[in-house]
C-alpha cells in the first residue's frame, strides 16, 4: 500500500482524479480545505488516499545496463523517494493502531474518575475495539462506537470534573476517526445514488438516515446542499455536532401550528381524510381534550352514516364525556345541528371515510364544507403512507381547502421523512400527531423539534408531561 496526495480546486473534482488513479478500492486518510474560493482566485481541496502500489514503467537510460550504479544521483534519490513512502506507510499504520489504544487508555481513566456501578455505564473490556479487527468486523464494531457517543451525550448533561470533561473531548474525536475511516471504503457504502458524488464524506452518515427515513430525494439534496453551504467547516470533525446542525435545519423547515385555545381560532373543527387513518379516534382524543382540560363546552356531529357502527363508537365517547351528539344525512341537518350547538365552545366533526378515488364522497363532503359556516377543515394522514401517496391523498382532498394537517400512527412508522416532504412541499402547518390507541393519552400537539428527533433518530414516544401541554 501507498500514500498518494491530490488537489483540485473543489472536493468534487479532486474526489474524481483520486477515483479516476485508483478506482473504487482507494482508502481516503484525510481531505481539507486549503483554500477557500475567492473572487481573485479559485479554491484549493487536498484529498490522502491509501491504494496498492502501482508500478512504473521506468525508461531504461542505457540498454546495455540494468542497474543503476549504487553511486549515481539517480540511484540515490529513487532510494530517498522509497523511504520516504515505507515511513508514511508505517506512520498510517501506527497511527490507525494507535486510534485503537488510545480509546482504551481514555476508557481507563473515565474509570478512575466515575464509578461505573449503574446498569448503563461503560464497560472497557466489551467496548473496546480490537485492534486487529477485520472489515467484517466493522458493522459490529459501529455499533460498540454508537453507544459510547450516547453514553457521553448523557454524561454531558451532568456536572462533570473539567479534567472528565477534556477526557470526553478526546474521545470524541478519536470516536469521529474512526467512523469516517469506516466510511471511506466506497464500496460499501450504502448511500451511492447519482448525487452523492457531491456528498463530502463526513455527511455520508446523516445522508443515509435520512435516505432511508423517506424523504423525497429532491428535498433530501436540497438540504443537504443547503447544509454543506451554511455549515462552517471546522465544525464537520465531529459526527454529533453534524447531526445537530442537520436538525437545526430540518426544524426550521417544518411549519406546525400552535394551539391557542383563546377563541381566536375557528370553533367549527371538520376532520377529513381516507378511511382507516383514525378519524373518530382522533376526534375522541381531541373531544376529551377540549372539555376534560379545558373545561370547554364540546358539541359532536357525525356525517359518517356509511360505516357500521360509527355512530355507536362516537356516541359511546359522547356518553362518557357528557358531551351532546347530532348525526345527520344532508347538508340542511348539518345547518339545523349546527344551530342546534351554537352554544358549544367547540364543535366536532366526524366525516365519512373517503379514498382519494372516490370522487363522488368528495363532492358530498364539498357541500358540507361551502354552507355558511367558518370551519376548520383538518385532513388526517396516516404516518405508515409513502410520500407518493400522501402527495395523491392530499391532491384529492384539496378541494376542500384543508387549513391543517394531522398525522396519526406515528408509533406504528419507522420512518418519517414522508411527513417532512408532505409539509415542505404543500407548506400547509401540521396541528396534532398521534402516538398511539389509548384515549384521549396519546395524541401530541405538533412539534417542529419533535418530528425532527423522529427523522434523525427514530420514534420516541414523549413523557407524559409533554402531551398535550
Amino acid at each position: 500500500m501507498q500514500m498518494y496526495t491530490y488537489t483540485a480546486p473543489s472536493y468534487k473534482e479532486t474526489m474524481e482524479i483520486a477515483k479516476n488513479k485508483h478506482g473504487e478500492d482507494a482508502l481516503i486518510v484525510s481531505s481539507k480545505e486549503i483554500r477557500k474560493k475567492s473572487l481573485l482566485e479559485n479554491g484549493l481541496w487536498e484529498i490522502v488516499v491509501v491504494a496498492p502500489k502501482q508500478e512504473v514503467k521506468q525508461e531504461v537510460v542505457d540498454n546495455d545496463e540494468d542497474e543503476l550504479p549504487d553511486n549515481s544521483v539517480q540511484k540515490r534519490l529513487q532510494d530517498i523517494a522509497q523511504k520516504a513512502i515505507e515511513r508514511k506507510k508505517e506512520l498510517k499504520e501506527r497511527q490507525n493502531s494507535d486510534i485503537s489504544t488510545q480509546i482504551t487508555n481514555a476508557v481507563k481513566e473515565i474509570a478512575k474518575l466515575t464509578p461505573l456501578t449503574q446498569k448503563n455505564s461503560i464497560n472497557p473490556r466489551e467496548n473496546i475495539p480490537n485492534t486487529k479487527q477485520t472489515e467484517d468486523s466493522i458493522s459490529k464494531d459501529s455499533k460498540i462506537k454508537d453507544s459510547i457517543a450516547r453514553e457521553m451525550v448523557a454524561k454531558r448533561n451532568q456536572e462533570e470534573p473539567k479534567e472528565l470533561k477534556s477526557i470526553w473531548q478526546e474521545l470524541d474525536k478519536m470516536n469521529d476517526k474512526m467512523k469516517l475511516i469506516q466510511s471511506m471504503f466506497w464500496n460499501n457504502m450504502n448511500v451511492r445514488t447519482q448525487n452523492t458524488n457531491n456528498i463530502p464524506h463526513e455527511f455520508a452518515e446523516i445522508y443515509r438516515i435520512c435516505k432511508n427515513s423517506g424523504m423525497k430525494n429532491e428535498h433530501l439534496d436540497e438540504i443537504m446542499q443547503l447544509s454543506q453551504n451554511l455549515m462552517p467547516v471546522n465544525m464537520r470533525e465531529n459526527s454529533i455536532t453534524i447531526k445537530r446542525y442537520f436538525r437545526e435545519v430540518l426544524r426550521k423547515m417544518i411549519s406546525c401550528r400552535p394551539e391557542n385555545i383563546d377563541m381566536k381560532r375557528k370553533r367549527i373543527v371538520m376532520l377529513v381524510g381516507p378511511t382507516g387513518v383514525g378519524k373518530t379516534t382522533t376526534l375522541a382524543k381531541l373531544a376529551t381534550h377540549y372539555s376534560v382540560r379545558h373545561k370547554y363546552k364540546v358539541g359532536l356531529i357525525t356525517l359518517d352514516s356509511y360505516r357500521i357502527g360509527a355512530f355507536d363508537q362516537l356516541a359511546f365517547y359522547a356518553k362518557k364525556l357528557k358531551l351532546s351528539i347530532n348525526a345527520v344525512n344532508d347538508t340542511v341537518e348539518f345547518t339545523r345541528s349546527l344551530e342546534d350547538l351554537k352554544y358549544c365552545d367547540y364543535i366536532l366533526i366526524d366525516t365519512i371515510g373517503s379514498s382519494q378515488h372516490d370522487k363522488q364522497k368528495l363532492d358530498i363532503l364539498k357541500k358540507y364544507v361551502n354552507a355558511d359556516y367558518n370551519i376548520d377543515v383538518n385532513l388526517i394522514l396516516s404516518a405508515t403512507t409513502r410520500y407518493e401517496d400522501l402527495r395523491d391523498i392530499y391532491n384529492s382532498f384539496g378541494i376542500l381547502n384543508i387549513d391543517t394537517l394531522i398525522f396519526s400512527k406515528l408509533d406504528e412508522s419507522k420512518g418519517f421523512g414522508n411527513i417532512f416532504s408532505l409539509i415542505y412541499d404543500t407548506k400547509k402547518p401540521v396541528s396534532y400527531f398521534t402516538i398511539g390507541q389509548e384515549v384521549p393519552e396519546d395524541i401530541l400537539v405538533a412539534r417542529n423539534d419533535y418530528l425532527a428527533d423522529c427523522i434523525i433518530n427514530g420514534f420516541s414516544k414523549p413523557k407524559r408531561d409533554e402531551i398535550l401541554r
